[in-house]
């Protein structure tokens, strides 16, 4: 075996398959000089990575067009111009005959735009530098003779394990789940958005290896376990046999569930529990409305932005929501407006911040663009026309931000009336609880709002102040903390005493133990990652919430997460018996 790296879980699923390696970053270039007779070589030398790197995207281009459509194709038309750019060719030039070699010439003038696009006062000029670094990759590999590559150039039905740094979500939205049969990634947590998009599209991942880009060559043997966190490379035949068995029957395990998802949630003690849906992608929701599910608890819109140029207009947007709303049959949607910024960054016209998690993001942003903002709630009142569709708002904080957005969705909806096309005039509107002040003022929410949702991603990075997708703090972000887990508390019970729902859509509610935690703390309303659904209803089914409230209670009085976590892993493990299945998929956290 030459090595075994240990990452933190991200997607579940047992993975055979051949390592693809993706250096997605700018290479170190030396200065070389060369003599007077070799300036016309190096001249040419760069006219032919250019219109190489211009061969390079277009066919990049065509690929991404046929599979995600021309909107999300156009990101490359950017990078196409750029290359033809005036001022870009006679810069490098001007080095090149200063006897400075192509690539360091070209490596100069990439380094001085990058600093003035970073610098520049207009927001879409700063958001180009994305494109410019893919440019600045892209053609000094060329000149270097290195790799050049993206991901979507994996063949379908390869079994590859992309292993890279990291996949920011212009990359990932590139991904295709038919030649990517898995993800591993030196940085990221469990909450970071690749990990996130992972689960819903079933790609089994890893996150957090920290170096495997450094050690690994590409093209090795590799078992990627995504339950574990691990990436076993050049597994000796006893190691493979091993997590085959285990491949075979976490298979059977999964059906087993399935069969059982249908139907009602009640616990032992015959109180119901709703469970959701997680949707990310319209192509996801015929997946997710076979899972058992019943409803949508949250629609991540977000991901129709990332990776793209422009906004989707209105008519792109309905059709993405009625997709979702149609494949459910009448069951509940619940719909989030764009949550834009933190680690979910569209290619254009966003700007660049210096701490994006605290910045000008969600509901900031959509009240600060309301002709922006309309267009996705005049497509979300078009779309209500399906079914019973409910809008939930990001990131609030203040009951201002909540009455501000239904005077834009009675905009919304007048003009509509005003174009005479069908929709629907009002809809049930929530806020996700993600932050200690909307935790702590959610009684001051609760009179203007149908629904509480919890994001608990956020909200336990921003009550501990330990960044999600840091994977150097990811032992430290842990959702069983006291202060957490009394905010929660809090919420429940002020939605209790306004009389609106609450329900958690963030990672808590996938996690068992976590999931179990909420049940005790008053949660009766879980929207998880479609894969998670049967586990959730079998989890449900069978533990009573008298129970699940003595063990909250003893985890609140254990003062720190990790007792907190024993006394709930105990009671858990007591109500399911010592099945290995049960230990294996039901206690794994």
């Amino acid at each position: 075996m030459l090595s075994a790296f240990r990452g933190v879980p991200a997607s579940p699923g047992i993975v055979f398959g051949t390592v693809y390696l993706l250096r997605w970053e700018v290479p170190d270039v030396r200065h070389r000089i060369v003599a007077d007779d070799e300036i016309d070589g190096e001249i040419a030398r760069f006219h032919e990575a250019l219109e190489a790197a211009r061969v390079r995207v277009n066919r990049v281009r065509r690929r991404a067009e046929r599979r995600a459509g021309p909107e999300e194709a156009a990101i490359f038309d950017v990078q196409l111009s750029m290359l033809d750019d005036v001022e870009l060719v006679q810069g490098t030039e001007s080095y090149i005959h200063r006897n400075i070699a192509a690539e360091k010439a070209f490596d100069l003038v990439m380094s001085e735009w990058r600093k003035n696009f970073a610098r520049h006062s207009l927001p879409m000029v700063r958001e180009r530098l994305g494109d410019l670094t893919d440019v600045h990759i892209r053609v000094l590999s060329l000149l270097l003779g290195l790799p050049d590559h993206d991901p979507v150039d994996v063949p379908q039905g390869a079994g590859a394990i992309l292993v890279t740094h990291d996949l920011t979500p212009s990359l990932t939205v590139q991904l295709d789940p038919r030649a990517i049969a898995a993800i591993a990634t030196d940085a990221g947590t469990r909450t970071s958005h690749v990990a996130i998009l992972a689960r819903s599209l079933g790609i089994p991942a890893v996150v957090g290896l920290k170096d495997a880009t450094t050690r690994l060559r590409g093209r090795e043997r590799a078992v990627l376990d995504g339950s574990t966190g691990t990436l076993i490379v050049d597994p000796s035949e006893a190691e493979e046999d091993a997590y085959r068995r285990r491949a075979t029957q976490e298979a059977l395990d999964d059906a087993e569930l399935l069969r059982l998802s249908h139907g009602d949630t009640i616990t032992t003690d015959g109180v119901r529990v709703t469970i959701y849906a997680n949707v990310d992608l319209p192509e996801e929701a015929d997946i997710a409305a076979t899972s058992g599910a019943e409803g949508v608890g949250l629609m991540r819109t977000e991901f129709l932005v990332l990776g793209r140029t422009t906004m989707p207009d209105e008519e792109e947007q309905y059709r993405a929501y009625a997709r979702v709303i149609d494949a459910f049959s009448g069951q509940p949607i619940i719909i989030r407006t764009f949550d834009i910024g933190g680690d979910k960054l569209p290619t254009g016209g966003y700007p660049v911040e210096a701490n994006p998690f605290l910045g000008w993001r969600a509901i900031r942003m959509c009240l600060d663009e309301p002709e922006l903002f309309k267009i996705q709630l005049r497509a979300i009142l078009r779309a209500a026309t399906h079914g019973d569709v409910r809008i939930l708002l990001p990131l609030v904080v203040s009951v201002e931000e909540v009455r501000a957005t239904r005077v834009l969705v009675a905009e919304a909806a007048a003009e509509l009336a005003e174009r005479g096309v069908a929709h629907r005039d009002q809809l049930p509107l929530g806020v996700m609880i993600e932050t200690p002040a909307a935790a702590i003022t959610a009684d001051t929410l609760a009179g203007d709002v149908e629904f509480f949702s919890i994001g608990s991603n956020d909200l336990v990075q921003y009550t501990l102040a330990v960044d999600r997708g840091n994977v150097n703090l990811a032992e430290r972000f842990t959702p069983l903390h006291p202060a957490v887990l009394r905010l929660i508390r809090d919420v429940v019970r002020a939605s209790e005493a306004g009389g609106v729902q609450v329900g958690v859509c963030g990672e808590m509610a996938s996690e068992p133990l976590h999931a179990f935690a909420l049940l005790g703390l008053g949660v009766r309303q879980l929207s998880v990652a479609p894969r998670s659904v049967p586990l959730m209803k079998r989890l449900v089914r069978g533990v009573s919430v008298g129970i699940a409230q003595e063990a909250m209670t003893a985890a609140l009085e254990a003062g720190s997460p990790q007792r907190a976590e024993a006394e709930l892993r105990r009671r858990l493990l007591a109500a399911f018996g010592d099945a290995a299945f049960l230990r294996d998929g039901l206690l794994a956290t």
